[in-house]
């Protein structure tokens, strides 16, 4: 039987086939989940060109900095899977370019509310919504994060305040929600080719700099990002919560 045969997973992050939210969408259909995907509006057209080479996903429009469209999205979602979800899938950043090009020290005020709006305030959003529909039975909340939230990394400025700020996020969503045998965790994925990636400069030296130094000697791939996000979305994680993960090819143990 497939490892998530009758799961109902609402992912949102999914922006083009590079993605690593379309990774993890694929690594939960093919062990049986039913996906319902979120899209920005401007992403329409790639997410339903993706979304169509799994047959029987559903796609909701949702701007996560909308609240209004969020009530609807969670509204649509329970919808389609009959009243309960089992898996969220948070794979939501942004910070403006301008952000991530000037020195951290010149962060505006904007850029700072931003960033962090949509990058960690949105899983808080989301987890709220999800509760209702996953108390019942249980279910599994997981975010994307990045080693930046602990080690400086140029040119990440912001984004790096975000993530510390998801990952305290997950922490205190694990111990609320985990009453209702709801766990929350994140996975803080090496670097990889996406499309918010590219916009961080200095991004392909550093994907040659961890392939000479993790000790596999080389970068990850999208799928092992997904591979993992279906283990925190099955039984076989059923005693983790509140943790980040790390899939980075063993990069972030080493002092260099």
């Amino acid at each position: 039987m497939p490892l998530l045969e009758g799961k109902k997973a609402f992912i949102f992050g999914v922006a083009n086939h590079r993605s690593i939210a379309w990774a993890i969408a694929q690594a939960l259909a093919a062990e049986g989940a039913q996906l319902v995907l979120a899209y920005q509006e401007r992403m329409e057209k790639y997410v339903r060109d993706l979304a169509a080479k799994i047959p029987g996903t559903e796609l909701v429009l949702c701007d996560v900095q909308q609240d209004d469209q969020l009530d609807a999205a969670f509204t649509r979602a329970g919808e389609i899977f009959g009243g309960s979800i089992d898996i969220l899938v948070h794979c939501v950043a942004f910070a403006p370019p301008s952000e991530l090009e000037n020195p951290f020290l010149d962060t505006t005020r904007a850029g700072f509310h931003t960033a962090l709006d949509i990058s960690a305030y949105s899983l808080i959003a989301m987890a709220k919504r999800a509760e209702p529909l996953m108390k019942a039975n249980g279910g599994s909340i997981f975010a994307l994060t990045y080693m930046a939230s602990e080690r400086v990394m140029p040119k990440y400025n912001v984004m790096a305040v975000a993530k510390a700020a998801l990952e305290c996020s997950v922490r205190y969503l694990a111990f609320e929600l985990g009453e209702h045998n709801i766990r929350v965790n994140a996975i803080s994925a090496g670097p990889l080719n996406t499309l918010a990636a590219r916009g961080i400069s200095g991004f392909t030296g550093f994907r040659d700099q961890v392939s000479q130094v993790a000790p596999l000697r080389r970068n990850i791939e999208q799928s092992e990002v997904g591979d993992t996000a279906l283990f925190l979305s099955s039984s076989l994680s059923r005693g983790i919560t509140g943790e980040v993960i790390f899939v980075d090819a063993g990069y972030n143990i080493m002092g260099a």
